[in-house]
């Protein structure tokens, strides 16, 4: 649907959190200014409007029975990420309870509509990566800190809801990270052992870093310590589809061979299916 866009971090600043920028400071002026000029520019409705409390970005959609979208607001309201800005070892800090990502009011709005919810099919519509991704295995505890993977304790509340109230074939669709990734999302990413309770899907970018460098090399190595991501590609431009039936999610990721040419080919590169009732993607 048109008003299913949310935002990240580059309409205002890399990596900014709330109104603190690590470049900077404080950056109320300019994420104002910017979040005007996103309302103007984007095909949303009335309640995105910025005002005094900022604009009202989260939201739900529904198709009947078959399935529920949660649009959420994953910048506006969050802590800033306690353990550092981008990549930087883990920390006890980031466990507290009152470190967040969405903030206390989106959040309880997000829970209740999750408990609420008689769809077959739970999507969530997310900002930057929910799965963990550890970058140095044995070697240490290095993680994104922009990421979930920056506020463990708010992604256990996440999952835990998705637990407690028996929530239908939960899945993350998610954007943010210029590659693709199709994961696992685990009840607790640091208990190896707990259980797969959703599905994710990382789409690609559509042409940022056009034909030039390409996310392969950096992530690539990263990939054998996380055996949650079922897939990884990291070197081409393109697009995730989804198809959403009473039986099963299909995820198809469109590709192209260059972003230079108007008339360059389109090719499916993989397919996911998220069967009902089974959490975790299957590649076809």
């Amino acid at each position: 649907p048109v008003d299913g866009v949310t935002w990240d971090d580059h309409e205002v600043q890399n990596d900014y959190a709330n109104t603190v920028s690590q470049y900077e400071g404080d950056i109320s002026a300019l994420r104002a200014a910017a979040y005007q000029a996103w309302y103007e520019h984007q095909p949303v409705r009335a309640p995105a409007r910025p005002d005094s409390d900022g604009p009202r970005v989260y939201r739900r959609l529904r198709w009947g029975g078959l399935a529920q979208l949660d649009v959420i607001d994953g910048r506006q309201f969050r802590s800033v990420p306690p353990c550092g800005w981008g990549e930087a070892q883990a920390c006890p800090e980031a466990y507290d309870p009152a470190v967040t990502m969405l903030g206390q009011r989106q959040e309880r709005w997000l829970e209740r509509g999750l408990a609420s919810s008689r769809a077959r099919w739970n999507i969530l519509g997310n900002n930057v990566m929910v799965a963990r991704l550890d970058h140095d295995g044995p070697a240490g505890e290095l993680l994104w800190h922009d990421a979930w993977d920056g506020f463990p304790a708010a992604r256990n509340r996440l999952t835990e809801a998705w637990v407690a109230h028996q929530v239908s074939n939960p899945v993350v669709v998610t954007g943010d990270w210029h590659s693709t990734f199709v994961n696992d999302i685990k009840r607790d990413f640091d208990d190896p052992s707990s259980p797969v309770v959703a599905s994710e899907f990382v789409g690609t970018s559509i042409s940022s870093n056009g034909d030039g460098e390409v996310y392969g090399p950096y992530y690539g190595p990263m990939i054998r310590f996380n055996p949650h991501i079922k897939f990884f590609d990291g070197d081409r431009r393109g697009y995730l589809r989804c198809r959403v039936g009473r039986s099963e999610l299909r995820a198809d990721l469109e590709v192209v061979t260059t972003v230079s040419r108007p008339d360059a080919p389109q090719s499916t590169f993989a397919s996911f299916v998220v069967e009902h009732g089974r959490p975790g993607p299957q590649r076809v």
